[in-house]
């Protein structure tokens, strides 16, 4: 059987397992041995992923395909550096604070790069790594936060259905309808019989 075509989202999204030091937060902090995380697994996790062409977003039919299908009719650009952003360290250190929104998150990175990490079901870190032309969703509900890699640079288009509501909850907030819908879509279903409380 020959070898399955490699996916080409791979090219500018991947996803592993952390390990549990300290350092600096933008170091890739891989396992030791990697442990590399499939996009279909981020998929079970309800985070989802394209590679789109970030040269051509104003023009993009696919992108717009994408915002037509799941209604995301707000956009605006996020540029992310020491020289761009107001109160830089302030607003890195709140970004890496573990947190959830009661909305989906979207971001396509068109230029740079940046780390999210997402919750898996067993409370385990994963982070995924953005690169330009890699636009993912993490679904409302799920518990995440973000930082810059070595390059201290990301630009992103940021999506939303409607007017768009940045509001940050940071952990611990299970008593958000948001939070229990996630658990419920994505948490429970997945253990099956053997339903367990992930709050």
């Amino acid at each position: 059987m020959g070898a399955p075509d490699k996916d080409p989202r791979e090219e500018v999204i991947q996803a592993w397992y952390m390990d549990d030091s300290d350092e600096d937060q933008r170091l890739p902090h891989h396992r030791n041995p990697k442990e590399f995380v499939s996009l279909d697994k981020l998929a079970e996790l309800g985070v989802l992923s394209w590679r789109l062409d970030a040269d051509q977003y104003e023009t993009d039919k696919e992108l717009k395909k994408i915002r037509e299908d799941r209604g995301y009719s707000y956009m605006d650009f996020c540029e992310v550096c020491p020289e761009k952003l107001p109160n830089y360290e302030e607003k890195i250190k709140n970004f890496f604070e573990e947190h959830l929104h009661t909305d989906e998150e979207i971001r396509y990175c068109v230029a740079g790069s940046g780390y999210f990490d997402v919750r898996d079901h067993n409370e385990s870190w994963i982070r995924v790594w953005v690169k330009k032309g890699g636009m993912i969703v993490l679904p409302a509900g799920i518990y995440h936060r973000f930082t810059l890699d070595t390059d201290n640079y990301i630009k992103a288009m940021r999506l939303f259905i409607g007017d768009p509501v940045w509001t940050p909850y940071n952990r611990p907030r299970d008593d958000l309808p948001a939070r229990k819908e996630y658990i419920k879509a994505f948490v429970h279903k997945e253990v099956g019989d053997h339903a367990i409380d992930a709050a």
